[in-house]
């Protein structure tokens, strides 16, 4: 149960970009819970699994020696969860999910790119939290505070989209 945890359903796995596989598939999911519930039990349960996440990836670099192996993805799904529940932050209808005047595709793809772009290139606070803490908080932390700035900045494009009226 743990190694299906940690590595999101096996999706860790990828021989290919583990990460950028963890965070689609996070994506599909974050996405399917803004449409069927709202952007608070999406950001709940980000936090939920983050905190069962941190005593998790504890337990493995227990048992394995290794920090931050890049098969455990489980930080991509925190990450982009709360990346949604910033930025689209709002739950439409299945049959609303293609119309752009909402928001929610648009801003939902552009979450995904700001995540792993931050995810990768790892600015600022980002790439200090992924070298200096350690553990299952190193691990988890910096993808979380990815998640807010890609949902923040994904937030004011649209925002800057709006006041250019493209629609």
């Amino acid at each position: 149960m743990n190694w299906f945890f940690i590595t999101l359903g096996y999706s860790g796995l990828s021989p290919k970009a583990p990460g950028t596989v963890g965070s689609f598939v996070s994506l599909i999911l974050g996405m399917w819970i803004l449409i069927a519930f709202e952007a608070q039990t999406l950001f709940l349960a980000a936090v939920l699994i983050s905190v069962i996440a941190i005593k998790a990836i504890n337990k493995y670099e227990e048992q394995s020696g290794i920090h931050d192996d890049k098969r455990i993805v489980i930080d991509e799904l925190a990450g982009m969860w709360f990346a949604l529940s910033v930025a689209p932050a709002i739950s439409v209808g299945f049959n609303e999910v293609g119309m752009f005047e909402n928001g929610f595709l648009i801003q939902s793809i552009l979450s995904f790119a700001l995540f792993r772009y931050f995810d990768i290139a790892k600015p600022s606070i980002i790439g200090r939290i992924d070298r200096e803490v350690k553990g299952g908080v190193g691990v988890m932390g910096d993808d979380i505070i990815a998640g807010f700035a890609a949902g923040i900045v994904s937030a004011l494009i649209w925002q800057g989209i709006l006041l250019l009226n493209v629609f």
